[in-house]
């Protein structure tokens, strides 16, 4: 269903409505179709045959007149609601059963009327729901196109940590030298290393992922290399590995760090060569593959320790790309609340949600240990548990308040502790200049502003010399 546009004073909106009731139409006529483009349906196939041609703005149902009872209508409503979140969704019944009005609401109307229905109330009713959902897709096509320029490939930002990131993967991009991204985990390296390929020669290429963590070592072992048939118990047919199925393209290598010191000399012989040896094979394959490895370990710790081989650690670390936590991208929250906003609202047919800047405040105040993956949690949760269309305080997670609010103490009283006399007489300066400010210097309009007569205003100029 296409989402309602902004239109100019010439234009209509497209309204249809469904109903077997003969009264419905005339009364309908009546009082929309001066203002809207109405068209008056009277079965729901014939709803059915006429959306596929064309896109309504909006649609009255009339749940008693589909199927043989209003569980079907409800049915039905859910069934339009999945057309899309920008779609003005009416109910109209005979029934004032209030499990059938919370049903309807479950399906997710905008609106829902009782006969005998009043269709002048459903006039005002309807152009208030168009004109609002019509500012809500304005809205998301602004937030759309600040998106898009704020981003590169499939990440989001515009700090200058992520310019640097973005700076070092055009630059890599074209050659075909091994790649270390490292980062925090969730800060998003596989999509660093995707970013590389697509701007890269090798972007129709195959892209090999592998976590190394994500398997025993047994495991990556064969994944990695593949095996030949009868090479052990259960290798019933040859079977080639990721390294093999990277050929001419790109094998990305996430979480490098863990594998064991067997698996990284074969790996390190891989790199040498460029070519591989299945297990249980006797003769090695020539493969033309980029490796794109990455960690949020510190190699040169594991090296020092004797975990991590030092000749692997040299070539692989050609081109190291740092990726930034997200603690440390200033001004990017706001652009990943609402790109992430974007996608869970549109995936659970929802009108975008909107989001208080004391929400953001707090966002930015917390320190994120799982980085942009904890924040895309955060945001889904919050779409699917929160029916409201704004995203307040409240509705944050326990740990991020808290955090919030320790981190607010802690700038409210260091550790070694405040003159409280000397901060009391900061802040009543700063709010009086502040006020001052905000009125051109009129005491009178600014002792309106911080509550207090016009005698105690001027005693408190008098005092800081104002």
């Amino acid at each position: 269903m296409r989402a309602a546009t902004a239109r100019n004073l010439a234009s209509q909106y497209c309204v249809v409505i469904v109903t077997g009731d003969e009264l419905v139409g005339p009364e309908a006529e009546i009082h929309l179709a001066s203002d809207y483009d109405l068209h008056i349906l009277r079965t729901w196939d014939e709803l059915l045959a006429w959306v596929k041609k064309q896109s309504p703005d909006a649609i009255l149902l009339d749940i008693d007149t589909v199927g043989a009872n209003s569980e079907q209508g409800i049915t039905a409503l859910a069934e339009l609601r999945s057309f899309g979140p920008d779609l003005v969704l009416v109910a109209l019944t005979r029934s004032d059963s209030r499990k059938l009005r919370h049903k309807a609401i479950d399906a997710t109307v905008d609106q829902y009327f009782v006969a005998p229905i009043n269709f002048g109330e459903v006039r005002i009713v309807l152009g208030r729901a168009l004109e609002k959902r019509t500012v809500e897709v304005d809205y998301r096509q602004r937030q759309e196109e600040d998106a898009e320029r704020e981003s590169f490939c499939e990440l989001i930002g515009a700090s200058e940590p992520m310019r640097r990131v973005y700076d070092a993967v055009t630059r890599v991009a074209d050659s075909n030298s091994t790649v270390l991204i490292r980062g925090e985990s969730g800060t998003g390296k596989e999509l660093v290393a995707r970013a590389i390929v697509t701007m890269g020669p090798r972007a129709e290429r195959p892209f090999i992922s592998i976590n190394c963590a994500a398997l025993p070592e047994n495991l990556i072992e064969t994944e990695l290399f593949g095996h030949e048939k009868g090479a052990f118990t259960d290798a019933k047919e040859a079977r080639q590995g990721h390294i093999e199925l990277a050929h001419t393209g790109t094998l990305f290598l996430d979480e490098i760090a863990t594998l064991g010191l067997a698996l990284q000399s074969k790996l390190l012989r891989v790199l040498e060569d460029r070519a591989v040896t299945r297990i249980g094979g006797k003769s090695a394959k020539k493969i033309d593959f980029r490796l794109i490895a990455a960690t949020n370990e510190d190699l040169e710790s594991l090296v020092q320790a004797g975990r991590f081989r030092e000749d692997l650690y040299y070539r692989i670390n050609v081109v190291p790309i740092a990726l930034p936590a997200l603690r440390e991208r200033p001004g990017d929250i706001p652009l990943l609340v609402g790109h992430f906003l974007r996608i869970y609202c549109k995936a659970n047919a929802k009108p975008l949600k909107q989001v208080e800047a004391e929400v953001l405040a707090v966002m930015e105040d917390y320190q994120w240990p799982g980085n942009v993956r904890e924040l895309e949690n955060v945001i889904q949760r919050l779409v699917l548990m929160n029916d409201s269309a704004v995203i307040d305080v409240p509705n944050l997670p326990q740990q991020m308040l808290v955090a919030s609010s320790a981190s607010q103490e802690a700038i409210l009283i260091p550790e070694e502790g405040v003159d409280f006399d000397t901060e009391m007489e900061r802040i009543e300066l700063a709010y009086l200049q502040a006020a001052l400010n905000r009125t051109g210097g009129q005491k009178s309009a600014a002792a309106v502003l911080l509550g207090i007569d016009s005698q105690r205003m001027k005693y408190l100029c008098r005092k800081r010399k104002l």
